[in-house]
């Protein structure tokens, strides 16, 4: 769109958060800032340190030509008025599962999880974890089926397996960030993601699911795990795949 709109004489910039793709598609000006997803201003509330991230943008409306790509220098800060405390639940809300193994405990954390995620929906009205159509649950052992068996159905006809499991580990992922969003001693956005995939049954087995798409013949499939599953600041892309 940038091109476009530059045929008409008007310059343009952008925000990237993922720069291999920046890269890739070579916009016009374009400044890259070292923050998680769905943040391109860095931290909330820090009106300073946002400004500096707009004036850089800015700037690069000073450059003639391009192809430009710079990176921001500054990481976002962590604001100050987030607790020390650990995630916690103070009461255990385990509901009975039958598998074992992470399966099993895949399953009872999802379970565990889910009076905070209504107290998430209740207070915000709204979720972000709705595009698979499934329950947390039904999520969650679609996952676990598909890396039991990768002849697993997809759960709508009308969806590539590719694009059901993005939509499910997408879902997935935000049904345990609104959760433990509402959960006394909450930390930022940063160390909740860190929680997820550090910390959780549900990291692990994510892990487990890019395994079982890099062995699947359907390209799509294997691309959405090597490239779109994990991201780059929790570990590396699998060998062959680092520059695609």
């Amino acid at each position: 769109m940038g091109r476009w709109i530059e045929e008409e004489g008007i310059p343009t910039t952008q925000i990237s958060l993922v720069r291999e793709h920046t890269a890739a598609i070579r916009p016009p000006r374009a400044l890259w800032v070292p923050f998680m997803l769905g943040r391109p201003l860095g931290a909330p509330g820090d009106a300073p340190f946002q400004r500096r991230v707009l004036a850089a943008a800015l700037s690069l409306l000073e450059k003639s030509a391009g192809p430009v790509l710079e990176d921001y220098p500054e990481e976002a800060p962590v604001p100050a008025d987030i607790d020390g405390g650990e995630f916690a639940c103070p009461v255990s809300f385990s509901r009975p599962v039958v598998a074992q193994g992470l399966t099993g405990a895949l399953l009872r954390e999802v379970a565990e999880l889910a009076p905070w995620y209504d107290l998430a929906v209740r207070k915000s009205g709204r979720t972000t974890a709705a595009l698979s159509g499934l329950a947390p649950a039904a999520m969650a052992q679609f996952i676990a089926d598909f890396i039991a068996n990768q002849a697993t159905p997809v759960y709508r006809q009308d969806l590539a397996m590719s694009l059901a499991l993005r939509l499910v580990t997408q879902d997935l992922k935000a049904y345990y960030l609104e959760a433990v969003a509402v959960q006394p001693g909450a930390r930022a956005a940063q160390a909740a993601r860190e929680w997820f995939w550090r910390e959780t049954a549900a990291g692990q087995t994510f892990f487990q699911l890019r395994d079982a798409c890099l062995q699947q013949m359907d390209e799509a499939v294997k691309g959405f795990g090597a490239r779109s599953l994990i991201p780059l600041a929790i570990a590396p892309r699998p060998d062959g795949y680092h520059k695609k």
